[in-house]
């Protein structure tokens, strides 16, 4: 049912965030825990494929905050063409409207819905997870690092003219992911991809800070100063 001719639907191939690579990367981890934890593998797999899927006419007309209604919609249309029950698309429903980490109305409730929030979760960790991050700010024009304003540390709000750089992702959300997994087997799955997540953004910081204190205050103004239009 799912081949790359219709993958390429519904997803972007170009798109480094949430295409085809994506997918099949949270197809094989949703696969690999459901095995382990005893969940319904064909609700599980449509999710995967379906989680994040748009008609491609459609892509520019839906916000990520909406696009699980759209993707939700649309394995609706597809699993009824298949033959599918009501019963078994209001499963795989539930998986996809249940897989954000920001949407918090519907929390995922069946051990399926759990098995895909996890593998979607897992993709935005570990190695793949900070290429995605530093995709996703460049493709929305802001900086891979820039240092978070008291206001963001503490309540996770933007203050005026802040960018939300990648390490601001990582910061709100990253970092949380691994305490927000619901299966023992994702939590496993977790452990090694948090490490090298948390130490290439402590890195990043660490190196930042460094090319900001390069210059003393003294120094950085005399430059300032030398540069300045008279």
């Amino acid at each position: 049912m799912f081949t790359l001719e219709t993958l390429q639907r519904w997803y972007d191939p170009a798109d480094p965030v949430h295409g085809v690579d994506h997918i099949r990367r949270v197809v094989a981890l949703a696969e690999k825990i459901a095995a382990r934890e005893g969940a319904q593998i064909e609700i599980v797999r449509a999710a995967a494929y379906l989680h994040d899927a748009l008609d491609r006419e459609q892509a520019t007309s839906v916000s990520r905050k909406e696009h699980h209604l759209a993707a939700a919609d649309l394995a609706a249309r597809v699993l009824r063409q298949e033959g599918w029950s009501e019963t078994m698309i209001a499963a795989v429903q539930h998986c996809i409207l249940s897989h954000r980490f920001r949407h918090v109305q519907e929390p995922p409730q069946t051990l399926e819905a759990k098995v895909v929030f996890d593998a979607d979760k897992l993709d935005a960790m570990g190695a793949f997870g900070v290429a995605r991050a530093i995709a996703r700010a460049v493709q929305k024009g802001m900086p891979i690092y820039a240092p978070p304003s008291s206001l963001f540390l503490e309540r996770g709000v933007l203050a005026e003219q802040e960018a939300h750089s990648a390490y601001h992702e990582y910061w709100f959300k990253l970092r949380h992911l691994q305490e927000r997994l619901f299966t023992s087997t994702a939590r496993q799955l977790a452990i090694q991809r948090q490490a090298v997540m948390v130490a290439f953004f402590e890195a990043l910081q660490r190196e930042a800070d460094l090319a900001d204190g390069f210059y003393s205050p003294e120094e950085r103004k005399e430059i300032e100063d030398e540069n300045s239009i008279e």
